[in-house]
């Protein structure tokens, strides 16, 4: 993964290759950024131009054969760690070496792809990933042995904010005091989810969401499109690259979940006094329950950022609004008016706790029926 490969963070690019050039390499880094903003394909490009030897800035300039490596993500001293799950392949104990073909898939295909990307790769339907103890466990036997080429050895956690405690826990004492010439990157998205003691330890960097025209530049080069349409592309995906990569091919979950949310939304406006719509609001309850843990958690942050799109809307902050529903019979500025200071948090804190239990393996079906109910009452609720 050379720089040149990564969107935009000039600045963050900059910082870690003087502090390479420089030998003042932190031993724990934490790289911290939304979806989209580049912490994976940054984390990738960082560890070829320390372990490679590249100078100047460039990812090319150093040891030939340990840059050809990194095209196929296979240098011996590159060690990733992320979320995985019970399947065919790893009935028990499951660990990141045994997915490693996959792993290495996601990276060539979708290098900013998100954690529910890489379940929809592995074929995961119901079950939430994690990064438990056996992974902890396999990253202290890798990093005890020799380096393979004699100098650093590199450990990329992606989403280390799915580390359950008995594996933080096990690698903090790693963390700390590492071996020689052996260094951390953790990246998360959310960061409050890592243990303090983990994070106390670490370089924390962020990376903020990429710059429309960064995003417009890449998808008129990646996929030779107008740059008007580039350009349209790039608002809607607010920052997030690999938003914008969905909408080029259509293939963007939010299509769904727009379809989803316009249903449920109108069916909860007309349950007020009307049971044939309360019906309707379980049978969608119903229907999402059926799909995965992950489809549902996405889903209800898409209906959050829908519903605080709202907000800005009504309160006139058209600048901040870069969502486009594709349904020509819904208007985001019909529905803005129903959003507003008297009802928001209570929307926003129900679909958070909603989150919160399905993500503690809640019954699905109960929990988004009782969502529903609550929302018939929030939306009817008058402005303040």
């Amino acid at each position: 993964m050379l720089f040149s490969d990564v969107l935009g963070q000039d600045h963050i690019k900059k910082h870690l290759t003087q502090s390479v050039d420089n030998q003042r390499i932190p031993h724990a880094q934490l790289f911290v950024g939304n979806e989209g903003s580049g912490t994976l394909p940054m984390a990738i490009a960082y560890a070829q131009y320390l372990l490679c030897k590249n100078i100047n800035g460039e990812n090319n300039t150093g040891n030939e054969a340990c840059n050809i490596k990194f095209k196929t993500f296979s240098h011996p001293d590159l060690h990733f760690a992320f979320p995985v799950v019970t399947s065919d392949k790893a009935k028990s104990h499951p660990v990141s070496a045994n997915y490693l073909e996959e792993w290495r898939q996601l990276l060539n295909d979708q290098p900013y792809g998100n954690l529910f990307d890489w379940y929809k790769l592995l074929g995961v339907d119901n079950k939430q990933g994690q990064i438990g103890v056996d992974e902890a466990q396999d990253i202290v036997k890798s990093l005890s042995l020799k380096s393979y080429e004699g100098g650093y050895k590199v450990m990329i956690i992606w989403m280390a904010e799915k580390m359950n405690l008995a594996c933080a826990n096990k690698l903090l004492k790693l963390i700390e005091e590492p071996p020689n010439k052996t260094i951390f990157i953790l990246i998360a998205e959310d960061e409050e989810q890592i243990i303090n003691t983990i994070r106390s330890r670490c370089q924390i960097l962020h990376f903020p969401p990429l710059a429309e025209n960064v995003i417009t530049q890449a998808l008129v080069s990646s996929y030779d499109l107008d740059t008007a349409v580039a350009t349209k592309i790039a608002h809607q995906a607010n920052g997030n690259y690999n938003k914008a990569c969905d909408l080029v091919y259509q293939d963007s979950e939010d299509l769904q979940f727009e379809t989803w949310f316009i249903f449920w939304i109108r069916s909860a406006f007309k349950a007020k006094g009307n049971k044939a719509a309360i019906h309707d609001l379980i049978s969608w309850s119903e229907d999402i329950a059926k799909t995965g843990r992950e489809t549902q958690k996405q889903f209800l942050h898409f209906c959050l950022n829908f519903i605080r799109q709202a907000l800005l809307l009504n309160y006139n902050a058209q600048e901040l609004v870069f969502l486009e529903p594709k349904s020509k019979n819904f208007k985001l500025e019909n529905f803005a008016p129903f959003i507003h200071n008297n009802n928001i948090l209570e929307i926003s804190d129900e679909i958070q706790d909603a989150i919160y239990h399905i993500e503690r393996n809640g019954n699905s079906k109960i929990i988004l029926t009782d969502l529903s109910i609550k929302l018939t009452r929030l939306l009817h609720k008058k402005s303040a």
